[in-house]
């Protein structure tokens, strides 16, 4: 048994860094990633901050365009504090020192993204905000924040009576098992993009804090909504990297093989239009078998401005100076996650969630671009101001034990790429009634709801990553089953309009019952089964 830890953060993001810098001295604080802290999605972002930093933006637009790219599907109340508290916190992040893109002047430079009408997105080394951003945090962690690499969180300490998290089990690559007890745990360990073929996430975003919540009874919410994003860089059948909507706002725009503009009258936005409507549009003109483009010889100093996707380019035999970037959706960010409230507190009493693990109600059926590290940056400082304020609690007593364990024959016949494949199909950008019940009935053969109740002790990293997609598999699939209606990034082939009846519902799963509530707050809901 490990030492007690006071705060034990899961995940090495924006948002884990963030929460760890900000806790008190006194706190013993632990973070646990399960690849290394420079391989997180944060570490990666290629897109910037969006933030009012500049005199002539307001909030109340930020909240605005927030909201209409989202579709309506929001917490408005956390929306609002998002851009308000976020505001501050960049420019607070600024004032320490974060190495911001600036002008001649010394001004800070605020480029224009997909959906947004101003210019309010803050960039650190032009298409590496992420890595800049990342290593500024970390310089930033304080002597009393312990980093643990190569572990994978895979199980919650639960008290034995099931109503209190106490810790968290982690597994090395060798297969011994560590313990870790706890008075607070915060999942931040990213979304599910993974579960696709093509994705911008890498390969270690496997929804684990999702699973693990879930099997420990969190209410999880809205996992219907994936947004895919339109420009991935595609390259011999295969997506290689992410190409960031900044392209996009710098002047770049959306063509098929025979220079045709995708955009031209689709939305007044046009080229940046929110991010479900473009990636739609470029869905539509690759099943017709057409080429896409981004077309960037408008652009001056490409290179410059956009170092990552100059090397990527480089990297995969696509020329730069034929201006003709080919492109394809892939998923890139989940909506949904696990329900919190403003502090980042779950419904399981010690456990909280923060970034894209969490569903949070500020970005609706669809994000808006560059508000995911937004949310990371207050999300952990708002979370740090609260459990800072927390009076001690002991963490002794029993801890619960699953009576039955899954082992390694099970998961043998269970293919990931098979899994990846028939997601992109079913549950990919366009979804219907028959495909979604076809994938359905295929996780309930696999056993996907035997394994909610089991343990995981006996079966390596690799199988419970693997039982990890398949669990998130039936969380996404199940909802987007329900929700007769296209919303955002929900699109349904059979229910192609948002429907009046659906807004402001969420639909909830937990381990024992799923169910339909209006609104984050409300008590107003509807049990779907028992």
């Amino acid at each position: 048994m490990k030492n007690q830890i006071d705060v034990l953060i899961i995940g090495g993001g924006i948002a884990a860094l963030q929460l760890a810098r900000l806790l008190h001295s006194s706190l013993h604080v632990s973070v646990i990633t399960k690849s290394v802290l420079r391989q997180s999605n944060s570490y990666w972002a290629q897109g910037g901050i969006a933030a009012v930093v500049d005199r002539n933006d307001r909030p109340k637009l930020h909240a605005e365009d927030t909201i209409i790219a989202g579709c309506f599907h929001h917490s408005y109340r956390e929306v609002e504090r998002l851009v308000e508290e976020g505001s501050t916190a960049v420019q607070q992040l600024i004032a320490e020192g974060l190495p911001v893109d600036r002008d001649e002047f010394g001004q800070i430079t605020l480029g224009l993204e997909g959906a947004h009408r101003a210019h309010r997105i803050v960039h650190a080394g032009g298409d590496a905000t992420g890595r800049h951003t990342i290593e500024f945090l970390l310089e930033q962690l304080p002597d009393h924040v312990n980093i643990i690499e190569q572990e994978m969180a895979y199980e919650l300490l639960v008290s034995a009576d099931r109503s209190t998290c106490v810790g968290v089990k982690t597994k090395k690559k060798d297969g011994s098992i560590q313990i870790y007890r706890a008075r607070h745990v915060v999942l931040a360990s990213g979304g599910v993009g993974a579960i696709y073929p093509f994705t911008t996430n890498q390969t270690t975003l496997t929804g684990d804090g999702i699973a693990m919540a879930f099997r420990a009874g969190a209410e999880v919410a809205d996992m219907e909504f994936i947004q895919f994003h339109p420009t991935v860089l595609y390259v011999n059948g295969e997506t290689k990297g992410l190409v960031s909507e900044a392209v996009r706002g710098a002047g770049g725009v959306l063509v098929d093989g025979s220079g045709n503009r995708l955009m031209e009258h689709v939305h007044p936005l046009k080229d940046l239009a929110p991010r479900h409507i473009t990636a739609y549009e470029i869905y539509k003109a690759r099943a017709n078998g057409k080429h896409v483009y981004i077309d960037i010889r408008s652009i001056p100093n490409f290179e410059t401005h956009f170092p990552t996707i100059t090397a990527l380019c480089k990297q995969h035999g696509v020329s730069i100076a034929d201006g003709l970037l080919p492109i394809a959706p892939g998923s890139h960010f989940l909506m949904g996650g696990i329900c919190v409230d403003q502090f980042g507190r779950t419904t399981v009493p010690r456990l909280y969630a923060i970034g894209e693990t969490a569903s949070s109600g500020v970005h609706g059926a669809n994000r808006l671009a560059s508000n995911s590290l937004l949310e990371g940056i207050v999300f952990g400082r708002r979370l740090a101001k609260y459990l800072n304020k927390q009076p001690y609690v002991s963490n002794t007593g029993s801890i619960f034990h699953y009576e039955e364990q899954i082992h390694s024959e099970k998961t043998a016949s269970l293919s990931k790429s098979e899994l990846q494949q028939r997601m992109m199909d079913a549950v990919g950008m366009i979804r219907s009634r028959e495909q979604l019940q076809t994938h359905l009935h295929y996780l309930q053969k696999c056993g996907v709801q035997h394994w909610m109740n089991q343990g995981m002790d006996d079966l390596s990293c690799e199988e419970i990553e693997k039982l990890f997609l398949f669990m998130n598999s039936y969380l996404i699939s199940y909802p987007a089953s329900l929700r007769e209606e296209s919303r955002g990034a929900h699109i349904r082939s059979d229910f192609t309009v948002e429907e009046e009846s659906w807004m402001g519902k969420r639909i909830i799963q937990t381990v024992q019952h799923t169910w339909i509530r209006r609104g984050f707050c409300e008590s107003d809901q509807t049990r779907i089964h028992a």
